[in-house]
């Protein structure tokens, strides 16, 4: 059998881009570069002033249970010297789960939708995904590097084409398990297609697509130490120190870090995602008006009817 030379494809493809849309690439290291930056400023306030932050969003958005755990564990992370690479971390991850997030808003719903509602589309994207789901993470810093050098940019655009396909995945899957009974019922009252769309079968899967965001943004967390190998700076880069120096103890305190953002991240969002439930509302019984035996209080249909005698019985034969 002759030796296929598949790499030898990949590899002229990458210099052909490079040669020819190196531009914009640099556009989108520059903006990338910039929005790391912003957000990692966004998150320089002092210790005692984000774990305020982080245990209110978490109040308000799952109780006092994750308030408490928030407060702990994030004081748990101070204590550990290691608040500085965790802002960084944190910076990192919420960049590239924008940025997939929004890819994922843009084309991978789409994407789901058409591939739900045509079985060959769905037979097509089904060997792609799985395709970008199964490939070693490694492989998706190589051609970031030669794209983008060294730093946290690489680290962020191989997170973000990493995260994506579970949102695409549960989209559809949200509109398949859609109850056929119910589109029916809504094509019986004359809905259009995009109504349909739109009103029926998007807000019955919304809590599957919630779900594929939350796990964009788990898959997102998942490369973090991954991109430290590319120079990108946070709780990655001091595993990747760690493990060079085996540095037992160093190690197992980024990666309990890492473990806390994530359990942090995970119920945040799920508890967003969670469909909430209305306070039942107590209705109060309204006093009926009296009733009054008197003529003049009777309206005047009633008087009418008062007013007609009775009907004699008949006699039985």
């Amino acid at each position: 059998m002759p030796r296929i030379y598949v790499g030898n494809g990949i590899s002229t493809a990458i210099n052909w881009l490079l040669a020819h849309l190196s531009g914009l690439f640099d556009a989108i290291a520059t903006v990338t570069s910039h929005l790391v930056n912003w957000v990692g400023g966004a998150l320089s306030l002092p210790v005692w002033a984000m774990i305020v932050i982080f245990a209110i969003w978490a109040f308000l958005a799952s109780g006092p249970g994750l308030a408490v755990f928030t407060v702990l564990a994030f004081l748990l992370i101070d204590s550990m010297r290691l608040w500085t690479q965790t802002m960084q971390t944190l910076g990192v991850v919420v960049v590239a789960a924008l940025i997939a997030t929004l890819i994922a808003t843009l084309i991978g719903v789409p994407l789901g939708v058409w591939a739900a509602r045509r079985p060959l589309v769905g037979t097509i994207t089904r060997p792609v995904l799985d395709f970008m789901q199964t490939l070693p993470v490694f492989v998706y810093l190589i051609p970031a590097v030669f794209f983008f050098g060294i730093g946290a940019v690489p680290g962020v655009v191989a997170t973000m084409i990493f995260a994506i396909p579970p949102a695409v995945r549960l989209t559809e899957l949200g509109i398949r398990q859609v109850d056929r009974e119910t589109v029916e019922a809504a094509e019986a009252f004359g809905s259009t297609p995009s109504q349909i769309l739109r009103q029926v079968q998007l807000p019955l899967a919304l809590p599957s697509i919630m779900a594929g965001i939350n796990q964009v943004i788990m898959l997102a967390l998942s490369m973090v130490v991954v991109a430290g190998l590319v120079g990108a700076a946070g709780l990655g880069s001091t595993v990747v120190r760690s493990v060079t120096q085996l540095d037992v103890a160093g190690g197992f305190e980024g990666g309990i870090a890492v473990v806390i953002l994530a359990i942090y991240l995970d119920r945040l969002t799920a508890a967003l995602a969670a469909p909430r439930r209305r306070a039942p509302t107590r209705l109060r019984p309204e006093t009926a008006p009296p009733v009054s035996n008197s003529p003049q209080s009777a309206t005047p249909a009633m008087a009418a009817v008062a007013s007609q005698p009775a009907a004699e019985p008949t006699a039985s034969k």
